[in-house]
């Protein structure tokens, strides 16, 4: 054996001992402070005898835990996932027992509650004195990340693959806007991706359709197609049902029908990996993946990365302990809001404070464990999505300081993942980007003490409960947890007497539905049932603008700003920053008319209004930072590649929507990987008339019928 050999076999070894020699000083200690945990006989040892005690219970323990753990988890890995979380400790705390039972002369022993903390506490010192032991020897550190990753590919039967091809990771910050990263850049609060801009990558703006959240653009961005995906919740007139873009049922028929119309199985098809998404982007390897959310048996993947994390037991402890203190974090933040009197300011209090360390904590950590195995795996082409950022910022604001503090965490991850791929098989290019930025704003119960449900039923003269309902957040997170739990997700809005009107949110868009009706209902035929209702909604103070189909005049956009006078403008004339669209950003006026070719749009389309000076707008759920509508900072996310890839649009252009920006990242594997991977679908309709031709040239391009 060379002389590096035998300084790595003894460097292991020497760590094998310290971390046995620390977690047997912690199994004394924890015997010397727990009444029901001892580690000597009935009539008393000398401390001699208890250190050979707690050193042969600790050793037992560690064996168990390496060679037993893995199975038990695998055995448990259709146990819902949150469930499995729990399950982690006791699972732990049953090797103690069993480790206890195994020290000679019956010396060991503790009741099963304590031992579940005598586990616990043993598993989080011997992973921190590992980290810490790993992290002052950078060279065993990477030895250690070349032969997981040299183990992961002879397993796959990868050998031949050598490192000429690099693979790409496309991780998407939900939520975070192009103007909250360049702050957040500029505050020092990101230096990771500060760092990069000087050096290695590029910043790309780019702006959404007029649905402006991550069902709709992370639907483009996988699967080349939004359309049809008028908001984040629609009804669906001709089956009744409602459509929710997270929930695992309209996720599975929103990819289908985005594979149906585009012929491709999605971005990743070749070798990728699909990790924290709605949809699968067409990869082989999945987890946390929605649209696979409801598969069961053997073949269920979709929640492979909770077995890659937990089958470590430190992980789940480490994890545990951050969601605890992530749970605490909220709450004094909330309590510290609420003492300020900060103002705008939603409900905190039920359950959020455990959805957001779920958000946080939980699913960051777990979705980061997976890229990070894909990365060591050297898989092609990952996309990962953190929502941490916007599930705050919903509730505290994008600009808050709570949200900033999830920044600073996010640039953490990134820089692990930037750590990691260093020591990958194979040269990886990291792109950052964004499904959708955040608006901030008042809600509009808030501001004017009803709901937009009120708003309609008034206007349609129907009764009006005294005391306005909350319309609750519909933040992706919050249905995760139950998806994550195996528990059904609820609607809202759900379809009540056929004679009223369906009233949806998402963020500061609504959604307006008659059910007792075939197709959309035209303007003449609202006015005759209800003469009082667009006059009502298009004059209020807090809407913007309504979108309505009218028999004689084809579509309308319809528009008062809380004046008494209300514009009436044919889609086919509408003009960014005029009438209606006042104050509105170039390009409303074509996400508009795009909507409105969507079979599924609504009878009444309702945008809240939007100030151009704060930048503010009205969510119509319980939001101070939303996105779904036109307004603000909310359709403007960002793309953040590497300067080695080819610029995502030509000279001066604009890159508009997120059928665009598959467009460019199937680019970009394809300038990394050769023709493997297929050209990008022919599956935008174009915008106006001298966009065929587009800001760059689209693989293949064919226009898409108009009429559909």
């Amino acid at each position: 054996m060379s002389t590096g050999r035998w300084r790595t076999a003894g460097s292991a070894l020497v760590r094998v001992i310290v971390v046995w020699a620390v977690s047997t000083l912690t199994m004394m200690v924890l015997a010397g402070i727990l009444p029901d945990f001892r580690l000597k006989s009935a009539g008393g040892d000398s401390i001699t005898r208890v250190a050979l005690t707690a050193a042969w219970g600790a050793g037992a323990f560690g064996l168990l835990s390496a060679l037993v753990w893995p199975l038990v988890v695998r055995a448990f890995l259709l146990v819902p996932a949150l469930v499995l979380g729990l399950l982690v400790f006791f699972l732990n705390g049953s090797l103690l027992l069993i480790a206890l039972s195994l020290i000679p002369s019956g010396r060991g022993a503790a009741q099963p509650e304590t031992a579940v903390v005598v586990a616990a506490v043993m598993s989080a010192v011997a992973s921190a004195t590992s980290t810490a032991l790993a992290v002052r020897d950078d060279n065993a550190y990477r030895r250690r990340l070349s032969r997981l990753a040299d183990r992961r590919r002879r397993r796959r039967g990868d050998e031949d693959r050598g490192p000429e091809t690099p693979g790409t990771v496309f991780l998407q910050l939900d939520g975070v806007g192009h103007d909250v990263l360049c702050h957040a850049v500029g505050a020092g609060l990101m230096p990771t991706v500060a760092g990069w801009l000087e050096h290695t990558h590029r910043l790309t703006p780019w702006r959404t359709d007029w649905s402006s959240q991550t069902g709709a653009s992370q639907l483009g961005i996988l699967h080349g197609c939004t359309f049809d995906v008028p908001a984040f919740r629609w009804y669906e007139k001709e089956t009744g049902e409602l459509m929710v873009s997270n929930r695992p049922a309209s996720a599975v028929e929103l990819q289908r029908r985005a594979v149906e119309r585009t012929g491709d199985g999605g971005l990743l098809t070749v070798d990728g990996a699909s990790r924290g998404n709605l949809f699968s982007g067409g990869a082989d390897q999945l987890a946390l993946v929605l649209s696979m959310a409801a598969r069961r048996g053997r073949r269920n993947r979709s929640r492979a990365g909770y077995f890659a994390y937990f089958s470590d037991p430190a992980n789940a402890v480490r994890t545990a302990l951050s969601f605890v203190a992530e749970v605490g974090r909220e709450l004094g933040q909330s309590t510290r809001a609420r003492l300020r009197g900060d103002t705008p300011r939603v409900r905190r209090g039920g359950l959020y404070p455990f959805i957001r360390a779920f958000a946080t904590v939980v699913e960051r950590d777990v979705v980061v464990a997976a890229v990070i195995g894909d990365m060591l795996a050297g898989r092609t082409a990952v996309y990962a999505d953190l929502v941490a950022y916007d599930e705050v910022a919903h509730h505290s604001g994008p600009r808050g300081r709570d949200a900033q503090k999830v920044l600073e965490r996010l640039d953490r991850s990134i820089a692990l993942l930037a750590k990691v791929a260093e020591h990958a098989p194979r040269a990886y290019r990291i792109v950052l980007l964004s499904d959708h930025g955040q608006s901030p704003g008042q809600t509009f119960l808030g501001a004017y003490g009803l709901t937009l449900k009120d708003l309609v039923r008034a206007g349609c003269g129907l009764p009006v409960p005294r005391s306005a309902g909350r319309t609750k957040s519909g933040a992706e997170a919050r249905d995760a947890v139950r998806v994550a739990l195996h528990r059904p997700v609820p609607g809202n809005g759900e379809p009540g007497p056929a004679s009223d009107p369906i009233v949806l949110a998402s963020g500061n868009l609504g959604l307006v539905s008659f059910p007792d009706t075939v197709g959309r209902l035209s303007r003449e035929e609202i006015d005759r049932r209800h003469p009082a209702l667009l006059r009502t909604l298009a004059g209020h103070p807090g809407i913007g603008f309504l979108l309505v189909r009218s028999e004689e005049h084809g579509a309308l956009v319809v528009g008062g700003a809380g004046t008494d006078r209300i514009h009436e403008v044919p889609l086919a004339e509408l003009e960014d920053g005029k009438g209606p669209l006042t104050g509105f950003a170039p390009g409303a006026a074509d996400a508009v008319r795009r909507t409105d070719t969507f079979p599924h749009t609504a009878d009444i389309m309702v945008n809240s209004m939007y100030d151009p000076v704060t930048g503010e707008v009205h969510a119509f759920e319980e939001q101070i930072g939303s996105h779904g509508g036109l307004g603000g900072e909310q359709a403007h996310p960002f793309l953040l590649s590497p300067r080695e890839l080819s610029a995502p649009v030509a000279g001066d252009g604009e890159l508009v929507g997120a059928e665009q920006v598959h467009h460019v990242l199937r680019r970009w594997l394809r300038e990394c990987l050769g023709p493997q991977v297929p050209v990008s679908p022919a599956t935008q309709i174009p915008r106006s008339e001298s966009e065929a031709d587009g800001p760059f040239p689209v693989e293949g391009a064919a226009l898409r019928d108009k009429s559909a």
